[in-house]
């Protein structure tokens, strides 16, 4: 596979541009801790809230598509400076938006990280080895999303019931390793949100190319002891990508929300894997 990473760069002289993209029903507050890090070390973090999450202000039945979901992703690449690669970052359901802009811009990514995230493959639609593999794989258990709501849909024009998570569920399958106070967080900022399986993009077979999105470098994060995303399914999503890199946070350090419950080691490995790349190309 075609990458576009040059040599490592010396410790002191690696400065990079990590964007960072939270998962469903939540928003840029999750990387707080990962943000502070990154930026403390001299890195330039931009934690983006996805269109109806977190503090973005429109409602979620303004929303009406994955592309104005993934817009102020999308912006933000485009808006980079010419010459300028950042580190896409992609938490859980972020990795769509991160496929996606990776695909619209491969020029202006140094590397896309999936950190236990949905990880499209090149050939497929988004959503084919993703939500939708994921809700066959976790169906055989039938209690899995425990008290986790499925809402009406306010706007027709959206396909698809928007989710909200619930209290046992985050506290069981998301922050079960996490420090009490993030999952108090947690669950004072969690919003509605859709999961746009049957929108039009999303179920494109054509979308992702190995032009767009399959030369850009991606690498995985697993996390053993995610119990939202379980990792023989996050090894599965790697299967259907020959030539992605596969990291690893250490067993038992991190729940699904990686950036919360070990966000030391995250940092660590994504800046390692940004020294990797140059930031030239």
């Amino acid at each position: 596979m075609e990458t576009n990473c040059g040599h490592a760069q010396p410790k002191h002289a690696a400065r990079h541009h990590f964007v960072l993209v939270h998962g469903i029903c939540h928003g840029a507050w999750c990387w707080y801790k990962a943000a502070t890090a990154l930026r403390r070390a001299g890195h330039r973090a931009t934690a983006l809230d996805m269109a109806g999450c977190g503090a973005h202000p429109a409602r979620l039945a303004d929303v009406r598509t994955f592309e104005e979901y993934s817009r102020p992703l999308l912006d933000a690449v485009a808006a980079l400076p010419p010459g300028e690669r950042a580190v896409l970052v992609g938490h859980s359901h972020g990795g769509c938006s991160v496929a996606l802009a990776a695909e619209r811009f491969p020029e202006k990514v140094a590397a896309a990280v999936f950190v236990t995230a949905s990880m499209p493959a090149v050939g497929r639609s988004i959503c084919a080895a993703t939500t939708e593999e994921y809700l066959k794989f976790v169906a055989a258990e039938p209690d899995f999303f425990l008290d986790t709501q499925e809402l009406d849909q306010e706007n027709p024009e959206i396909p698809g019931r928007p989710v909200v998570f619930g209290p046992k569920f985050a506290a069981q399958r998301l922050y079960q390793l996490s420090p009490a106070e993030d999952l108090t967080l947690a669950l004072s900022l969690l919003r509605p949100a859709n999961r746009f399986n049957e929108d039009a993009l999303m179920r494109d077979e054509k979308l992702l190319t190995e032009a767009g999105y399959g030369s850009v470098r991606r690498v995985f994060v697993v996390v053993e002891a995610d119990l939202g995303l379980p990792a023989e399914f996050q090894r599965r999503m790697i299967a259907l990508s020959p030539g992605v890199e596969v990291e690893a946070m250490a067993a038992g350090a991190a729940d699904h929300m990686a950036m919360l419950s070990g966000p030391e080691e995250l940092v660590e490995l994504l800046v390692r894997i940004a020294n990797k790349c140059s930031d030239r190309g």
